[in-house]
């Protein structure tokens, strides 16, 4: 894309935009709305502290510290139903700081000292950085009283002045790596290094040649076995010759034993170098704005080569708009791209390109600071790699076109079989957080929890690994989520089905569990989620559970004939599709009306008394998630109850049956309810899922092998035979009379005309119609008398044709 004149970018986008593949769209099996039971969650939330976004954990993974507005707090987390507030530590401007900041121009909503860097300095003492009214300090802080040891710093360079500013920060050997923004305005990018002792010092980037093109940081991380900070962010990429700004995404590199040179670059880094990050799929736009990116360490004893970075990433262009994509990149790419050529800036033109030449010296390669004057001013002007990084296999880890994400944790999880995977943890812009597991199909939404309402601009999630749990920091308190949720699969066929690699079977409990090394020979599928597999006791399907003499109990539904009845249908899982069946029946169309929420309607007949099942699939298994028992209402007169029941042993298979309480978890499970005068069932709560229907032991119940119509309606069969014959015997009386009317008429049209006799129709015509007809060989009466008229021989008289002598034509005298 060097090459592409400004004319061609819009060309360009609209080709890529129309060759651009369709995006399957990606659906969390199992959604948890906030208030919803089945997911626990664990809050805390202070009326005098907000925007609660930047989180450090201690390495025990018992105290959370969270820099929030005004404030530093310290809390418990090691138990497990709650977050305790431990301590807490007032760091806030002065009214003459917060007058000073309005005097600036500045809201007064801004102008609080938001805590925006948070790092360990050691094993006592905290290094923190606020904002402070757009005059950005930082204090020390003892971790154990969290009290103020030392007198405030400037925090110039180290916290940026704006609120909404994204800066990263690390610490490394006691010394603070930042990049963030040195000024008011925020023109002035930098990444530099604070708090050296001894013969080290400061550095930060040489901004003669801008280094940097209004970047927006988005994390560090360092790798210990490289002695290398790696930063990661966006910029406008000046070496591609557009009208309108380029955003591309950057790594770049700084050394930590990096002193800066003896006389070129003093103090300022020489180790320093940045290269493009890639996120694009052959054929299709770049994803080219990077939103956030998290390190996942290769396996143990495996070298550093085999780091993972996995990044979120936007695009620019409309045609990509409301889209995210995580791409993945590793580590050895990274190293290829910086050991490779680098572009060669034009000082006239100010122009890059590729240009082959000596190389003096390798940018990026650490040890420099005792490089000659001459590497140094090499070094100095080729800090931009050639080559991009591109994403592992040249290829999108997921994609999403419903959803917006900010932020992201990942983890390596080891399943049952000794089978690692990776799985994500992906924050929406709208307040979900979705658990995604890589497979090799591709990705796999095991669920999504709504974690806040509305949508805010500054978030934070913290992964902590050996507690098991993840926390997000929003503007209205910290929650807590742990990583699995195995309870809630409360059957094998579910816990299979979930795919989730923390879960397994336990056959001996009966129960879905955390896989550990306490519970062995679990039962678990990956990859391909088949049920049959796992789970030997769900193998006979529902038809050969639910035979014409071995109905099951369910959900009594009293009705009244002519009545609208709706039953419906919960869903076993967002990704399962639901359908209905009829023991020894079809459900016509003409009778059945399937609803768009898969619930079934129809008007309660003789015909549509009985049983109902509805039947839910998901990945080739299907399994029945209510019955329904339509009758019709009984006698509002009193009965005397009788010891039929409902049947004692039920039919179902074992991971059907009810759910065993557990002491772990105390929500209860929702049921359906049933009614006399209702007709339909509960409505499912938004993306909720439904596993059980609820028996009622005090309705009525059918006997087994009962027909499905129920005995108790009322019979018509003789009335129906009764009306057929009546209507038979009127049908064939009325036919008869018509075939005589016909004869007859027949036979008088036929017959011959005597001489002399009158037309018949001709006393029922009027004196004009007589007038009108003269000459007409028939007779008519007027006043009277007889007129003859002879001149109108061949008329049609009470349908015979006549010829003049009064005869039939054509017949002989």
């Amino acid at each position: 894309m060097e090459s592409c004149r400004p004319h061609l970018l819009p060309l360009i986008v609209a080709l890529l935009g129309f060759l651009s593949s369709c995006v399957n769209p990606l659906t969390s099996r199992v959604s948890f709305p906030i208030g919803t039971p089945g997911r626990h969650l664990t809050r805390f939330s202070s009326p005098d502290v907000g925007n609660t976004t930047t989180l450090l954990l201690s390495d025990d993974g018992d105290t959370l510290y969270v820099g929030g507005r005004d404030a530093v707090l310290a809390l418990d987390v090691s138990l497990k139903d709650a977050i305790v507030l431990r301590r807490k530590l007032d760091w806030s401007p002065s009214e003459k700081d917060l007058d000073q900041c309005s005097m600036k121009g500045k809201k007064m909503t801004d102008c609080p000292n938001f805590i925006r860097v948070l790092q360990f300095l050691n094993a006592t003492h905290i290094y923190a950085c606020g904002t402070f009214a757009f005059s950005p300090r930082c204090i020390y802080i003892n971790s154990e009283t969290l009290t103020v040891s030392l007198k405030p710093d400037e925090g110039r360079g180290r916290c940026p002045y704006d609120p909404y500013q994204r800066n990263t920060a690390i610490t490394v050997d006691g010394e603070l790596y930042t990049g963030t923004v040195a000024d008011y305005r925020g023109n002035w990018p930098l990444i530099s290094r604070h708090l050296s002792e001894g013969a080290r010092v400061d550095l930060k980037l040489d901004d003669s040649l801008g280094w940097l093109e209004d970047p927006t940081f988005i994390s560090s991380t360092f790798i210990p076995d490289e002695g290398k900070i790696y930063f990661f962010f966006s910029e406008v990429g000046r070496e591609y010759d557009f009208i309108d700004k380029f955003i591309v995404s950057r790594v770049s590199q700084i050394c930590t034993s990096d002193v800066g040179g003896q006389r070129t670059l003093q103090r300022r880094w020489t180790t320093f170098a940045k290269a493009q990050l890639l996120c694009q799929a052959d054929g299709e736009l770049p994803y080219n704005v990077i939103q956030d990116i998290d390190s996942l360490p290769p396996t143990e004893g495996a070298p550093a080569d085999g780091t993972l970075f996995y990044g979120i990433f936007t695009s620019q262009w409309s045609v990509n708009s409301g889209q995210s994509a995580v791409c993945s990149f590793r580590l050895s790419d990274i190293r290829s791209a910086f050991s490779g050529n680098y572009k060669v800036l034009n000082r006239d033109t100010l122009q890059w390109s590729t240009q082959v030449q000596e190389k003096v010296a390798n940018p990026g390669e650490c040890g420099l600071h005792n490089a000659s004057d001459n590497a140094l001013r090499f070094v100095k002007e080729n800090f931009l790699a050639d080559d991009s990084v591109r994403s592992v296999g040249r290829s999108l880890t997921l994609v999403s076109a419903e959803h917006i994400y900010s932020h992201l944790s990942v983890q390596r999880v080891q399943a049952a079989n000794n089978v690692d995977y990776t799985v994500l943890f992906l924050l929406t812009e709208s307040g979900y957080l979705h658990k995604v597991v890589l497979l090799q199909s591709g990705a796999h939404i095991v669920e999504e929890v709504q974690v806040f309402e509305k949508p805010q601009p500054v978030k934070n999630l913290k992964l902590s690994i050996p507690k098991g749990v993840i926390y997000v920091g929003t503007s209205e308190g910290v929650l807590r989520l742990p990583t699995a949720n195995c309870s809630f699969y409360w059957t094998c066929a579910q816990c299979v089905l979930a795919r989730d690699p923390f879960c397994g079977w336990d056959p001996s409990l009966r129960a879905c569990v955390t896989v550990s090394s306490a519970h062995a020979n679990l039962g678990q599928d990956i990859e391909s989620g088949s049920v049959e597999k796992v789970c030997k006791s769900v193998a006979l399907t529902h038809r050969a559970q639910f035979g014409p003499n071995n109905l099951p109990a369910g959900e009594l539904v009293s009705v009244s004939l002519n009545e609208v009845v709706r039953l419906q249908c919960p869903a076993a899982s967002r990704l399962s599709r639901q359908s209905w069946e009829r023991p020894n029946s079809r459900l016509s169309s003409d009778l059945y009306l399937h609803m768009e929420d898969s619930s079934l309607s129809f008007v309660a007949t003789p015909a549509t008394l009985g049983h109902y099942l509805c039947l839910s699939t998901e990945n080739g298994f299907q399994q029945t998630m209510a019955i329904y028992h339509v009758r019709q209402k009984s006698s509002p007169l009193p009965q005397t109850p009788t010891s039929q029941g409902w049947p004692q042993k039920h039919p179902w298979p074992t991971e059907w049956q009810a759910r065993p309480k557990r002491t772990e978890s105390k929500q209860a499970e929702p049921t359906l309810t049933s009614g006399d005068a209702q007709t339909t069932t509960g409505q499912l709560g938004r993306n909720f899922t439904l596993w059980m229907v609820k028996r009622a032991p005090k309705e009525a119940a059918f006997r087994d092998g009962e027909p499905l119509m129920s005995g108790s309606s009322p019979c018509y069969l003789k009335e129906l035979v009764v009306v057929s014959v009546l209507l038979v015997l009127c049908l064939s009386l009325l036919l008869t009379i018509l075939l005589y009317g016909a004869k007859q008429r027949w036979r008088s049209r036929t017959a011959p005309q005597a001489p002399g006799t009158p037309c018949r129709d001709s006393d029922r015509r009027t004196p004009v119609e007589h007038e009108a007809l003269r000459g007409n060989p028939c007779q008519s009466k007027r006043n009277g008398h007889i007129q003859h008229g002879g001149q109108a021989s061949g008329v049609l008289c009470n349908g015979a044709l006549t010829g003049s002598n009064g005869h039939l034509p054509n017949t002989p005298i």
